[in-house]
């Protein structure tokens, strides 16, 4: 197995190629939207910008019914993928989703497990009647 970390770069972005094409991409972005984001792209970017966020309060939500990082490993994501979520979030809401408190949310863990459990019993009663 080879081992990259001695092989030292120049910084870390490494050559720099990716962030200079960014910088390319943004000045190109600016010429048409304009310093702000102009009305050429804001219907793009609200489109996709609104799922971003629906996923980080799922992710919040389910941070709480499964009771945190462990809970959510337990559940088979990655700590890869946690690690992202989180930082996604804070980006977002400026807070850590275990400290956040959603405004006008709250969760009832004790109904959420008991209806869920009501749920498949019934499921279970009319697959058993069928």
């Amino acid at each position: 197995m080879v081992d990259f970390r001695s092989d030292r770069m120049e910084s870390p972005e490494g050559h720099g190629i990716a962030r200079r094409a960014w910088e390319a991409y943004a000045r190109g972005v600016g010429r048409v939207a304009g310093p702000a984001l102009g009305p050429a792209l804001r219907p793009l970017v609200q489109k996709y910008a609104a799922g971003g966020i629906v996923d980080l309060y799922g992710f919040w939500v389910v941070w709480h019914l499964e009771g945190g990082f462990e809970g959510l490993q337990r559940m088979g994501m990655s700590r890869a993928s946690i690690y992202r979520r989180i930082k996604l979030f804070r980006l977002a809401f400026d807070a850590h989703p275990d400290e956040f408190e959603m405004p006008g949310i709250r969760l009832d863990l004790a109904a959420h497990r008991d209806g869920w459990a009501q749920m498949k019993k019934a499921k279970a009663k009319a697959k058993s009647q069928s």
